[in-house]
């Protein structure tokens, strides 16, 4: 089967390698489209590594994949179904076949695109998150970051009754996407003071509840220093470096609740998807407007370097694997 991996520094090649077999309780998945994600940039593609790491696994790094059963060796799927797959560990996406099994895959509906789909499993993630603030209903939130996934929370916080969404952004594109995703105001911290907007809009108290969802450390940092006291700071972005300062005093004068969260590690990885599914089904959301480009998957190194360089004011690449 045609695949691709990182060969080098930020340089993919293809090549032919053995389609995977299915063992009992297993489905066999014929990859139709997939989707660059920023952890993929930023632990994978990104970084330059120690010469011995390459080339890499294939397939990786790609995880947000949607395909259709060839073969089923279970009882719950059955071929034809169309459905959202988490990979095995050890196994990426850029690939025309995966192995995947019941409690690690989402069935999707026959009708509707399946790149529009696709976008459900990075929402879906942000779900698990969402659920874990609690009722948001006249609360004030902060989202720092507007990429897919701090679009993400922007749509579903708003959607959950939150009073105010404050978008963050050094983007200007970012935020002008913000709000056709729920944002009632936006900021660019570059081109306005972050405190004296955030404490404008929630009259002097700063947010309930605050997202990091771009994974630097000014954002880490900001996530406690614009929450209101006592309020809640939610951490999804994931850093670069191992230790990230934190200044000490926002910790004792705020004395937020804090809740690291990610859908992936909660020992059940596949709930949110569905859910999310299920709510783009019946019109609830719609996380599919987050794609701004559609390229063949000849074009995998052009989609990770666009991603990587947030050129042509790029939000979410999908990848026709057919193409």
């Amino acid at each position: 089967m045609k695949a691709a991996r990182l060969t080098g520094p930020k340089h993919f090649e293809f090549l032919d390698v053995e389609q995977p077999v299915p063992n009992d309780g297993q489905c066999l998945i014929k990859l139709e489209r997939v989707s660059v994600c920023g952890s993929d940039i930023r632990h994978g593609y990104g970084p330059i590594h120690p010469e011995e790491d390459y080339p890499m696994e294939v397939g990786r790094p790609c995880h947000e994949l949607a395909g259709v059963i060839v073969e089923s060796r279970t009882d719950e799927f059955h071929e034809g179904q169309r459905v959202i797959p988490i990979a095995y560990p050890g196994t990426g996406g850029l690939c025309e076949y995966v192995l995947s099994e019941p409690n690690r895959m989402a069935l999707l509906p026959d009708e509707g695109a399946l790149d529009e789909w696709i976008m459900c499993q990075p929402s879906g993630t942000v779900l698990y998150s969402c659920a874990q603030m609690g009722s948001v209903l006249g609360k004030n939130v902060l989202v720092l970051g507007q990429g897919s996934i701090g679009l993400s929370f922007t749509m579903i916080t708003s959607r959950m009754g939150a009073r105010n969404v404050i978008a963050a952004d050094l983007l200007d594109y970012r935020l002008e996407k913000s709000k056709l995703f729920g944002a009632t105001h936006t900021v660019n911290p570059d081109k306005q003071d972050l405190t004296e907007a955030v404490m404008e809009i929630t009259g002097g108290e700063g947010a309930d509840i605050t997202v990091e969802a771009a994974g630097y450390p000014d954002t880490f940092n900001m996530a406690f220093s614009q929450v209101k006291q006592f309020g809640t700071v939610m951490i999804f972005g994931i850093q670069s470096d191992k230790y990230v300062p934190l200044e000490h005093n926002y910790l004792m004068d705020k004395q937020p609740r804090i809740i690291p969260t990610t859908g992936a590690r909660s020992g059940d990885p596949i709930t949110q998807i569905r859910d999310m599914i299920n709510l783009r089904n019946r019109g609830w959301a719609d996380p599919a407007q987050l794609i701004t480009h559609r390229l063949g998957f000849s074009g995998v190194q052009q989609a990770y370097d666009m991603y990587e360089q947030r050129e042509d004011e790029i939000i979410k690449v999908v990848m026709d694997i057919n193409k």
